[in-house]
């Protein structure tokens, strides 16, 4: 490969299911609407949006799903070389149910297991990982083998070249033991220069949920950048330099789930554009709050320029 990703991901993909009818629960949900998931894969594709080279390293069973996961991908952009089936086991499927503003329960089918966590280290390009400008790795991605020691053995490779996010992506439901999380949580930390994550993430990978005190604890743990977010205090990010805290972009919440993964893929955006760390996080904060406001995840991510109207709503087209 001549050229190197902008950025390049690894872990979860599948399929989301959501209803077309908000405030229903999914006993009595009529009608629903089939989407790429996942959050490795959505902010992927969030980065593909904002005219970024990315691709997704995932594992997908050998059924219809798979194939429109191919193609979806393939639709936004992304580039899907990496993403491979698992004949034993089904494509995952994540239904929600939709309670706005901030309500908005998640049922994950990835039984008996899910085909990402089949990602084997041996099967890694590791020389393309250590090459893009950003990898990014999720909490998810560490919670059962091989896929943990596949994560980690591309950290290691890479090295801490480029820049190498950690989204804490905390799922208690993935880990048969939350205590041993933390230890895996604190292996990978040391070898990410980015930290994200929200407070109940923060509080699993460094044991607070003071939000100033935590984003002291990641950078103490290795990285160079440390995002905390705060719901409707805001976004805190830290360097060993600088600190800032970033307002929430006020919106009518129709679905929240997606807002994290765009927020990641405007975070990319920024830290490949050379942006300083507020305007980073006002372009990141304000492209969550666009996927908020609208029904999907990975087909609501939005362009750079929704993004900077929402930034600068009076300013002329």
């Amino acid at each position: 490969m001549s050229t190197p990703f902008d950025v390049v991901t690894i872990g979860r993909i599948g399929v989301d299911i959501y209803p077309l009818q908000v405030g229903v629960g999914l006993a009595d949900v009529e009608s629903f609407g089939k989407y790429l998931g996942g959050t490795a894969t959505n902010v992927a594709v969030a980065a593909a949006r904002l005219g970024h080279r990315s691709a997704v390293i995932s594992r997908t069973g050998a059924d219809p799903f798979g194939e429109f996961v191919h193609k979806a991908l393939r639709e936004f952009g992304v580039d899907d070389r990496w993403v491979t089936d698992v004949p034993q086991y089904p494509t995952p499927v994540t239904f929600c149910e939709l309670f706005p503003p901030d309500d908005f329960p998640l049922h994950f089918y990835r039984y008996p297991k899910a085909p990402d966590l089949e990602i084997h280290a041996d099967e890694l390009d590791t020389d393309a990982i250590a090459a893009a400008r950003i990898f990014w790795m999720t909490g998810t991605g560490l919670c059962e083998e091989p896929s943990r020691s596949a994560t980690l053995a591309a950290l290691r490779h890479r090295g801490k070249r480029g820049t190498t996010v950690f989204d804490l992506d905390w799922r208690p439901m993935f880990w048969a033991d939350h205590d041993e999380a933390r230890h895996w949580y604190r292996e990978a930390l040391a070898h990410a220069t980015v930290a994200v994550g929200n407070l109940d993430e923060v509080e699993r990978a460094v044991g607070s949920r003071d939000p100033e005190k935590a984003a002291d604890l990641l950078l103490e743990a290795g990285v160079e950048l440390a995002v905390v977010k705060q719901g409707p205090r805001g976004v805190l990010a830290r360097t060993r330099a600088e600190s800032t805290v970033v307002p929430p972009v006020p919106v009518e919440v129709v679905n929240g789930l997606g807002a994290g993964d765009a927020f990641g893929g405007a975070l990319c955006h920024g830290l490949l554009s050379g942006w300083g760390v507020e305007r980073t996080m006002r372009f990141a904060n304000a492209a969550g709050a666009l996927v908020a406001s609208r029904l999907a995840c990975s087909s609501a991510m939005p362009h750079a320029e929704e993004v900077e109207r929402m930034l600068c709503p009076n300013q002329s087209a």
